[in-house]
């Protein structure tokens, strides 16, 4: 690669044009990943979502039914 092309040139990005993304896992890494995909994982997603059952008892504290 020529050291003379800007790093957020067109032309930089044309020096990746050829390169391949292929990545082998095993079939088992494979199933163990797409398993994990029906999972939430990121901890700020799980506070937000900690945060919301929170309110939500809270509010539920207020509501009263009549029937």
């Amino acid at each position: 690669m020529s050291e003379n092309i800007e790093r957020d040139s067109h032309e930089h990005d044309m020096t990746y044009e050829n390169e391949q993304s292929t990545v082998t896992i095993s079939l088992k890494e494979y199933d163990r990943l797409k398993a994990e995909q029906t999972y939430i994982t990121d901890p700020s997603l799980i506070s937000i979502i900690d945060k919301i059952e929170e309110l939500t008892r809270a509010l539920r504290k207020h509501i009263v039914r009549k029937f």
